[in-house]
């Protein structure tokens, strides 16, 4: 036993010192510049990536929206903002960006979950225990969004657009299918069968951008295709860590790192749903927008316009403006 204490003590003393050592890294880029492992210049490198995404995002919004940042933050506008007050984190849910497996992170730095592995896809999503910061009143908000890392994880637009099609379209669903499905054929289709008017299904893509588009929809906004600019109000509450899905699991491990999470406790990598259809990349977006004309992709562009610019994504195809 008194050997197991002593290792158990040793191993305690080691991951203290590691997370000073990172800590050293990330508060010290410039001194550690030109020295020291490989792995401290990645570190240094993902400071300084965090450092020009907040510069960028606080340049825009200073153009875009100056003064937002004085207003004072309602409930609705932290309406997706998870919180876990352990690790005094904040995270912005955005769909199609990792969400579900960063509710499973959450669950397990807050302690009702004791492996990521073992929670299931509708466990996270709806019976996660975890709390929202819009439940809180406004003086525990106004704190946490003080004193808590505010956490933010996007993806290209157009390819989260297509991922939240494919997902919600295109794979059997009782909820996308007769909710918005229906309304989308009865009000875009000419000519729709019986069968499409009553189940919803076959939604096709250029039907789908015709409902995002229509300034009078027949049915209203979701989250899965909403613009973050909209849905995490980054002017707002000015985050404090800025992911992005092409590079998820390094950076969110970083973060992780950063605050003092558990060594086990690394972000997985398994997609759980559909995990047999191929993940949505860049080529298979540009499968589906070949199906628009260059006015509809420029209509869909100027949609997400802010998300490209707030956060540094490149226009996805030359003839846009």
């Amino acid at each position: 036993r008194s050997f197991i204490t002593v290792t158990a003590a040793i191993l305690a003393l080691c991951y203290k010192h590691r997370m000073k050592h990172i800590q050293q890294v990330l508060t010290c880029p410039a001194e550690n510049a030109s020295s020291g492992t490989d792995e401290d210049r990645h570190l240094q490198q993902l400071t300084r990536t965090q450092e020009f995404r907040r510069h960028l995002l606080a340049d825009v919004c200073a153009k875009y929206q100056p003064g937002i940042i004085q207003r004072r933050v309602s409930q609705q506008q932290v309406s997706r903002v998870y919180v876990e007050d352990r690790s005094r984190l904040l995270y912005c849910e955005v769909p199609k960006a990792g969400c579900s497996n960063w509710k499973r992170v959450l669950m397990v730095l807050g302690g009702s979950a004791t492996s990521i592995r073992d929670i299931p896809h509708d466990a996270a999503h709806y019976s996660n225990h975890l709390r929202r910061l819009e439940s809180y009143d406004h003086a525990s908000i106004a704190e946490r969004l003080r004193s808590y890392t505010k956490v933010l994880f996007i993806r290209e637009p157009f390819e989260r657009l297509v991922s939240a099609f494919r997902d919600k379209f295109e794979s059997p669903n009782s909820y996308y299918h007769p909710v918005f499905g229906r309304p989308i054929i009865s009000r875009y289709r000419t000519n729709a069968t019986r069968t499409a008017l009553r189940t919803g299904t076959g939604v096709t893509f250029r039907e789908f951008i015709q409902y995002l588009l229509d300034v009078r929809r027949p049915v209203g906004m979701d989250i899965h295709w909403e613009p973050v600019s909209q849905l995490c109000n980054p002017c707002l509450l000015r985050y404090n860590f800025i992911g992005k899905f092409e590079s998820l699991e390094d950076e969110a491990n970083f973060l992780l790192q950063s605050i003092g999470a558990p060594r086990n406790l690394t972000f997985p990598d398994f997609k759980d749903r559909n995990p047999r259809e191929e993940r949505t990349s860049s080529s298979i977006t540009q499968k589906y927008f070949d199906q628009l004309n260059a006015t509809e992709r420029q209509k869909a562009f100027d949609f997400y316009y802010m998300d490209y610019l707030m956060f540094n994504y490149q226009k996805p195809f030359t003839d846009l403006h």
